[in-house]
């Protein structure tokens, strides 16, 4: 698979410290830890995408789902005022081996649709109060939360990718 830059075209509407903070969080959604993913998922087969060490262990698989329902909720929706359509229980007890090529592209698309809502930002939103899931929480803070979450999720992926190939697959060289 190869990396693609997914980012949304046009400036944003913040300047300063918010401008260069929701940049950098974009820069690490969209390019960062997708090319980390995109570099595990060539290592992996489609059985290795699905495996889990016990029942109760998530799945690349099942990470993928997650990931891009967690984003969705939390930007797209939660900011971006899109529909709710999360089913988050089904991201977790999918078990029937969706093509990972299908994870990536939809991983990608809800990134896409985050970046999009990203970019059209003002400063005078930042600190305003949402409601999701079940928080109260600052558009800054979900933006937080949102690449906080996904770098957590990256980290079992590459541990998981590990453990099944067996090398390091230098992706921190990324």
């Amino acid at each position: 698979m190869q990396s693609t830059a997914i980012r949304a075209t046009g400036a944003p509407a913040l300047t300063g410290v918010g401008a260069e903070y929701i940049a950098y969080c974009r820069r690490r959604l969209t390019e960062e830890y997708l090319r980390k993913i995109e570099r595990c998922l060539d290592a992996l087969s489609e059985d290795d995408v699905w495996w889990r060490q016990h029942e109760t262990d998530n799945s690349i698989g099942n990470l993928l789902m997650h990931l891009a329902g967690n984003v969705r909720q939390w930007i797209v929706t939660g900011l971006g005022g899109s529909a709710d359509i999360r089913e988050r229980q089904h991201e977790f007890s999918e078990r029937n081996r969706l093509p990972k090529r299908l994870l990536l592209e939809r991983l990608k698309d809800a990134l896409r649709q985050a970046d999009t809502v990203l970019g059209r930002i003002d400063a005078g939103k930042l600190l305003e109060m949402r409601h999701i899931q079940k928080y109260d929480v600052t558009s800054l803070d979900a933006v937080s939360h949102v690449v906080e979450h996904f770098a957590g999720h990256l980290g079992q992926i590459i541990y998981i990718t590990k453990l099944r190939t067996g090398r390091d697959l230098k992706i921190y060289d990324l």
